[in-house]
């Protein structure tokens, strides 16, 4: 195979002068990367830099490239903690808890590759088992299914990278239990679900919703009965992602039914809510028993995780299908990922247990009351702030950027939110 010799990579002067001869780095000095080259400040250290190193920076060559002063290194990371650390009191826009702390209990377990292949309820020792926390995410499930009103013995599942493979892995059962089935999904549905229905390759159609995020039920039921002869698998907000809208399972159920559906599938991305309606005082339905074939949640968001996370659960019928056997760990596999991070399984395990479930909940009700109190306090100042019940999210007018920035609030159109998360209180702004 001939290269094309005509055809030569765009270069600026900036490029030609670093290729062209070995540069020296000195104290203080910045590369400038362009389009390609990346920010290299060294702020007290000479480092000499060969032409392929520099070349390496941008990608172009392969090269050892520079091996860093270990202060240079130690600076640059002490910079990144000083920056995350900063943003702790003004962080009230995302669904994050900020506050925890593993370091102490955790750390020793940095030392090791520890890798959850397969599934988690698979009791046969496998190849990879010495460097397995399968027990642990075991415990784990059994908490999620006590909350999502299921039954260990009715539901599997595994721990996620977070809420974008739960809804991935919930939705890929509905296509191998239903393959002729249309997803029904609403305007107000997360991101990830768009991305996911095209990998899957999946026929939907979108719902439209309410002025506050809900599913509109009638639109609902009018294009299910135009498709009643195909299956439908209803993908359920469990608390939207702006708006913290929950969308009723009764209502859904009575609609497919009305439509005289075929057959019929739900899936509840429960991100957020997931965590929190099982320790409201008067929840709205979103579990197995209330209907749900399948459900997400996110680990990192409310329990709080140095690594995102999450739980997919599913009833074990859906499960048993897609199973398959593989020689070289010695593993069943029914998971979409894997290898999968057998570190997260501990954060959770070790989050409930160092806690208990009731801490969890007086933590939960003390962010509904925080997130009652923002709300309040905002109308008192003539915002038009409102939320949803048992939501933590409190949705106002956008404001100015400057405080979009400076508060690291979600704005989206023309209204922002911001999230009662636990480390976020009363005196906080």
């Amino acid at each position: 195979m001939q290269l094309d010799q005509k055809r030569k990579p765009r270069t600026s002067q900036r490029t030609a002068q670093l290729e062209s001869k070995d540069v020296l780095l000195e104290p203080g000095k910045t590369v400038e990367r362009g389009s390609g080259y990346e920010h290299v400040k060294l702020e007290s250290f000479g480092l000499f830099e060969s032409r392929a190193s520099v070349r390496n920076i941008r990608g172009d060559a392969v090269s050892e490239g520079p091996i860093l002063p270990s202060e240079y290194c130690q600076q640059r990371l002490d910079a990144l903690y000083e920056r995350v650390s900063a943003c702790r009191e003004e962080f009230i826009g995302y669904p994050l808890n900020l506050d925890f702390d593993y370091s102490e209990v955790l750390a020793p377990f940095l030392r090791f590759s520890l890798n959850n292949v397969g599934d988690p309820y698979q009791r046969v020792p496998t190849n990879l088992s010495a460097l397995q926390t399968h027990d642990f995410e075991r415990e784990v499930l059994e908490i999620f299914c006590g909350l999502t009103g299921g039954s260990p013995a009715d539901v599997s599942g595994y721990v996620t990278n977070g809420g974008t493979e739960g809804n991935m892995y919930g939705l890929y059962l509905a296509r191998e239990v239903l393959p002729r089935g249309i997803v029904y999904f609403s305007d107000a549905c997360h991101y990830s679900v768009f991305k996911i229905l095209r990998v899957l390759q999946m026929r939907s159609v979108r719902i439209r919703t309410d002025g506050r995020g809900e599913m509109d039920y009638n639109h609902l039921r009018e294009t299910l009965q135009a498709n009643r002869d195909l299956p439908a698998i209803v993908f359920a907000n469990i608390g939207s992602t702006m708006t913290g809208a929950i969308d009723s399972l009764p209502r859904i159920k009575a609609a497919v039914s009305e439509a005289a559906t075929c057959r019929s599938y739900i899936h509840c991305d429960a991100a957020l809510s997931g965590f929190v309606l099982p320790f409201a005082p008067n929840p709205q339905p979103f579990g197995f028993s209330d209907g749900a074939d399948s459900i997400s949640v996110s680990g990192h968001k409310l329990i709080g995780s140095p690594i995102p996370c999450g739980v997919v659960l599913a009833r074990r019928c859906h499960v048993e299908g897609i199973g398959s056997n593989i020689e070289y760990v010695g593993a069943l596999d029914t998971t979409l990922s894997g290898s999968r991070n057998g570190l997260t399984p501990l954060v959770l395990w070790y989050a409930f247990r160092s806690r208990g479930i009731r801490t969890v909940r007086d933590m939960v009700r003390r962010a509904l009351d925080v997130a009652a109190y923002a709300t309040e306090q905002l109308r008192a100042a003539g915002v038009d702030a409102w939320r949803h019940e048992n939501s933590l999210i409190v949705v106002f007018p956008r404001p100015s950027e400057c405080l979009v920035k400076r508060w690291h609030l979600a704005a989206q159109a023309d209204i922002a939110h911001l999230v009662t998360m636990p480390h976020v209180s009363r005196n906080q702004g």
